[in-house]
């Protein structure tokens, strides 16, 4: 093994955290000129390109796959459709760099569902008290100290946690449904973003979606930025880290995008992040951290 295949996966992983981590601005800047469905709708199509064109020249899509469409359609909406309009929704009303701490979130939510769901999932002491604290951070970005109801953007925050529980519930579906039928990581996205824009194409009016050529840098950022580098590429990436470093390991990319965007939103873009914002954003880092403990890894868990 060359030098730059051995640190290859190390520079993946970490381009991964700094690619996700831009997705929030991206949304933000897209949220003056389109509403949420519609830029979902052109994440979805922009991101669905690079990976259809990765799984073709893989050879992971089968015809024989079909006949578990009902898991992949689930899993359209949980993991793209649903997921995708709640933080674009939530990041329409809040501060990019909040946004994305909270989305820093999701294995708490993931976690509670696997304890009620799945049987071998075990609500140790470590992942109780872990949950709590990364709640609380979340509680204090939603509420911050000083701040009465007037002045929180509740339901921003609402609509983040929304989509950090959709995502959550995909996790816990997939490790039930779609894990035993060993199909390539590669094609389950390629279906599951092919459906997602099956739906979206239905659902939503495509009235004013045209607004969005008329700002170049919101344009570039949400087709380049968030779509084909933030979906397509960003999930070929990801599943390239799990085949390498294993799925525990590669899981931990997502302490990177919250920090991102964090600095994107407070040093780039001049947000007003407050103290408690970081403070917030630490004590949902330390509950993830908690959850991830090596205690917590037992045979057959969720992020096994």
């Amino acid at each position: 093994m060359t030098g730059t295949q051995k640190y290859l996966p190390i520079i993946a992983f970490v381009l991964l955290g700094v690619i996700w981590g831009g997705n929030y601005i991206y949304m933000k800047m897209a949220s003056k000129f389109i509403i949420p469905t519609q830029i979902v709708f052109l994440r979805v199509l922009f991101g669905l390109i690079p990976i259809f064109i990765y799984a073709l020249f893989t050879k992971s899509l089968r015809w024989s796959h079909f006949r578990h469409i009902h898991h992949f359609f689930v899993m359209s909406l949980l993991a793209a459709a649903l997921y995708f309009y709640g933080i674009a929704k939530g990041t329409s009303m809040l501060w990019s760099g909040m946004a994305g701490a909270l989305c820093g979130a999701i294995p708490l939510f993931t976690f509670v569902l696997a304890v009620i769901f799945i049987h071998e999932e075990k609500a140790t002491i470590y992942r109780i008290v872990g949950t709590l604290i990364g709640f609380i951070g979340v509680a204090i970005v939603a509420l911050p100290p000083g701040h009465g109801l007037q002045s929180a953007n509740i339901e921003g925050v609402l609509y983040m946690v929304g989509g950090a529980f959709s995502l959550g519930a995909s996790f816990v579906y997939a490790k039930i449904f779609i894990k035993p039928l060993n199909i390539p990581a590669t094609a389950l996205v390629t279906y599951q973003l092919a459906l997602a824009l099956a739906v979206l194409s239905i659902v939503i009016h495509f009235e004013g979606m045209s607004n969005i050529w008329t700002n170049a840098h919101a344009a570039v950022g949400l087709t380049i930025g968030l779509g084909l580098l933030g979906t397509g590429v960003g999930y070929t990436i990801y599943y390239y880290l799990v085949d390498k470093m294993g799925a525990v390991t590669a899981s931990s990319v997502t302490y990177i995008p919250p920090v991102i965007a964090l600095i994107i939103g407070a040093v780039i873009v001049g947000e007003p992040i407050e103290v408690s914002d970081y403070f917030a954003t630490l004590l949902i880092f330390g509950g993830v951290y908690l959850l991830r403990r090596k205690q917590a890894y037992k045979k057959g868990q969720i992020f096994d």
